[in-house]
């Protein structure tokens, strides 16, 4: 099989009688944990690349990301193909599952043309990350699994050579802003449930990396009118959302939720009493690694294959080598 599934991994254990079937739970979780290092490494490297840089910041990018940015285009387009059906239901609008399929029906193509014929071979494997980017069709809900998932496929570019490292800030500032655009439309058009949300105690319904990299954009810009108590003054949000991630965030909950920022939004409230976007970023990093990478109930959707592996493997520190190493490509 070219993926495993760690939930259909951990179910077929189930099917066994096995006195240490615990431990064997805990070897599939522990391997796991390995390959969401290299993961949050490659988070780390990017969440470095746009300290201090804004989302219109002049950066180097190789085509393959704006073919990437014309395909989510492509898919944001294929919504208003797809118009949302009339339904007593007030969330989970059924029109989603018709564009899921749209997406599993195209994907490969889609893929083929972004990228040289020689990484074609990759595209089987990588495709499946970008089919669990956009929600479940059949619960038709979105959360931070599929948002993983779309970062993984990030990860598997960078692995496979169609990035290089003087792509990363475009990374971020091209393709994960506009995934983020089209996600929000997907959400906002076809109802999308949270998925996993804790409610008023969640940083948001949907989304937390964007929270990461966005406050990384923040630290040493020396503008005072930006601190983080500032963020929850809707005149800033306003003035600077198109610059910032962390506060294009902010100014989406501030549409869809209603009611004091401080009650439909209590953790984003707390955050603003941080000093510095410095300990904001690194508290969001830890949270992340808590809230996200910790919790089975996340990672037990996650697929492995060749290029995001769970075989057993040493844990190198998280350091900067480390967080380099994780966006080369494989030897040849």
């Amino acid at each position: 099989e070219l993926f495993l599934n760690l939930a259909l991994l951990s179910s077929t254990y189930l099917n066994e009688p096995c006195p240490k079937f615990f431990e064997m739970l805990l070897d599939i979780f522990s391997l796991a944990v390995i390959l969401l290092l290299e993961y949050l490494g490659f988070i780390l490297a990017l969440n470095e690349s746009v300290q201090g840089k804004t989302l219109n910041v002049e950066c180097t990018q190789s085509p393959i990301i704006a073919n990437i940015v014309q395909m989510l285009n492509e898919f944001d387009e294929w919504i208003t193909q797809i118009p949302p059906t009339e339904q007593p239901q007030r969330f989970g609008n059924k029109s989603f599952r018709v564009w899921h399929e749209k997406l599993q029906q195209n994907g490969i193509m889609e893929l083929q043309k972004v990228l040289p014929e020689k990484l074609h071979r990759a595209v089987p494997e990588i495709v499946q990350y970008l089919y669990e980017s956009f929600g479940n069709p059949t619960r038709i809900d979105y959360g931070t699994g599929h948002e993983m998932a779309f970062l993984m496929f990030l990860c598997c570019m960078f692995k496979i050579g169609a990035f290089t490292q003087d792509d990363k800030v475009a990374v971020v500032v091209k393709i994960f802003n506009r995934y983020l655009e089209l996600v929000r439309r997907l959400q906002l058009t076809y109802r999308m449930e949270p998925a996993g949300s804790h409610g008023v105690w969640s940083l948001d319904d949907y989304q937390f990396v964007p929270f990461i990299w966005g406050s990384a954009q923040l630290i040493g810009i020396g503008h005072s009118r930006i601190e983080p108590r500032h963020f929850v003054e809707p005149d800033i949000v306003q003035a600077f959302s198109k610059q910032y991630m962390f506060l294009g965030c902010i100014e989406f909950i501030s549409k869809v939720k209603i009611g004091p920022f401080a009650e439909h939004s209590n953790q984003l409230w707390n955050v603003s009493a941080v000093s510095s976007w410095v300990k904001v970023n690194s508290g969001l990093i830890k949270m992340y690694r808590a809230e996200v990478l910790a919790k089975f109930p996340v990672i037990q959707h996650v697929f492995f294959g060749s290029l995001l592996s769970i075989k057993p493997a040493s844990i190198p520190p998280v350091k900067k080598q480390y967080r380099d190493q994780s966006l080369q490509p494989p030897p040849t």
